[in-house]
């Protein structure tokens, strides 16, 4: 520890004794004087938040460690009942970016009360969120300083590790079985972040740190107007705050009533796996929104995707080794490292298969294969085993003479780490969101039509891993249509 850290956290601890006051009260104490006074936070019962900002597409960008795809957020309001632990948001989100969804902007409503999360849906309904999502929106509630603050002055908070970490001092609290850092300026004593702990399917234990800045007057107290939130390393949402108002929160933030007495959302999914033969040897694994292709090559077997968590990946596995029981399962092909289509990757890892992948993805898969699930303990953390990843830079072929499976990497503005799968002999072109047939919107459709015919492939199906499998023509048809749509507008 350096002499100035060391002499800050005695200093500190001698003045607690001297005023017979605990180091952790006293660390409490002050950043409420800071921000305006205890008797003046404690007063506080609601707060609402108004501004503008910017939300990143985690697991979601060009590549696994790229933050270049953002959504602009508009009309951003946040209200929270810190006396009731209640809090709604209402933002408009515009991507910059081409989102499968397209251009348009969507207005969200999302809102917890105790431990009920739930949604407020265009068409006007409301929608129950899974308890997961419910007490990570419960912690958040921690994630602004007056909350924060608030919480740890409750004589019943349990406050402890204090400690300092450069220029910051930290106190772990646990106020109403929510545990959270707080962190202030070791100069200023204003609070600079907050921290939590949680839990995320597919980088397991992570920490979840919002940092304040540009503290202002608010009715008479001192309060942050940039919020800044990461997952571990990820930046998620930036708030760039125009007004804010402290006192009773006027709007009723109790869940509806038809949310609050339906059952709990458990994290847990439901899952569903059917299997359609395309051809011999090659089998269409579906049933829900994400799809994977069994193929058969030889004396094993090998599978393309594992997507969405372990609970899907691993009934996809357990049906090819049902159609398959003496063919060794030995591969994955992961189509990209989208979280929505990569979040089974440990699970197959723990099932021992070799995942081939986008060269790009390889490291990034090698990390999340190496990163702690505790909270939640996934079948990998359950049954460790060696990653065996391999790596795909250019055209790659699998084959035993009779089945033949062929890579192409694929580069596109949905991401810039993919593959797709053709199968020669059977005439299958395998591929994940680039074209999804019966969506209304396809923004990467006409660039893939343009890369498919670049390679001159005999195609005589399309197996997308959403939707359905079509024939070349409609995918063709509907890829032209796209960009027509494109060029003169809807």
């Amino acid at each position: 520890m350096r002499a100035a850290t060391l002499l800050a956290v005695i200093t500190l601890t001698a003045l607690a004794a001297c005023s017979r006051t605990s180091p952790e009260q006293k660390f409490v104490n002050d950043a409420a004087a800071a921000m305006g006074g205890a008797d003046r936070i404690l007063t506080i019962t609601g707060i609402v938040i108004e501004g503008e900002g910017t939300q990143y597409n985690l697991g979601q960008d060009l590549s696994p460690d790229t933050i270049g795809q953002t959504f602009n957020l508009t009309d951003y309001r946040r209200l929270i009942d810190l006396a009731n632990g209640r809090a709604r948001t209402y933002q408009t989100r515009t991507p910059n970016f081409a989102h499968w969804a397209g251009p348009a902007s969507r207005h969200q409503v999302q809102g917890i009360d105790g431990s009920i999360g739930y949604d407020m849906l265009p068409d006007g309904t409301t929608a129950r969120v899974p308890q997961p999502e419910a007490a990570d929106r419960r912690t958040e509630l921690f994630h602004h300083p007056l909350a924060a603050v608030r919480a740890a002055l409750d004589p019943a908070a349990i406050r402890t590790n204090l400690r300092m970490e450069g220029r910051e001092i930290l106190l772990d609290v646990v106020s109403e079985d929510q545990a959270f850092t707080l962190a202030v300026d070791a100069d200023t004593v204003l609070p600079t972040r907050v921290m939590t702990h949680t839990y995320n399917v597919m980088l397991g234990d992570v920490i979840v740190t919002t940092t304040f800045d540009g503290y202002q007057e608010v009715d008479g107290l001192q309060l942050p107007s940039q919020l800044t939130s990461r997952t571990d390393e990820f930046p998620t949402v930036e708030i760039r705050v125009t007004s804010q108002k402290t006192g009773d929160v006027t709007e009723d933030l109790t869940a509806p009533a038809a949310i609050a007495s339906a059952p709990a959302v458990a994290g847990s999914p439901s899952v569903n796996v059917t299997a359609e033969e395309l051809a011999r040897g090659v089998w269409y694994l579906a049933g829900q929104s994400h799809h994977s292709v069994l193929v058969e090559i030889d004396a094993h077997a090998l599978l393309i995707e594992a997507p969405q968590h372990d609970a899907r990946t691993l009934a996809v596995i357990a049906k090819a080794r049902e159609l398959l029981p003496d063919k060794p399962l030995t591969q994955l092909i992961n189509t990209h490292h989208h979280f929505d289509h990569s979040r089974g990757i440990r699970a197959a890892i723990a099932e021992g298969l070799t995942i081939i992948t986008h060269a790009g993805n390889a490291e990034f898969f090698h990390r999340v294969a190496q990163r702690p699930h505790t909270i939640v303990q996934d079948r990998l953390s359950q049954a460790p085993q060696l990653a065996r990843i391999e790596p795909v830079s250019n055209e790659m072929t699998i084959t035993d003479g009779r089945m033949t499976v062929v890579l192409y990497p694929v580069t596109s503005v949905h991401s810039e780490t993919m593959l797709m799968a053709y199968l020669p002999r059977e005439r299958l072109l395998v591929e994940a969101d680039l074209y999804v047939p019966g969506r209304s919107v396809m923004p990467f459709a006409a660039k893939f039509l343009d890369d498919v015919k670049a390679l001159n492939l005999r195609i005589d199906r399309v197996v997308s891993l959403h939707g359905t499998v079509v024939s070349y023509a409609q995918f063709e048809k509907d890829s032209l249509a796209a960009a027509a749509t494109a060029s003169h507008g809807p």
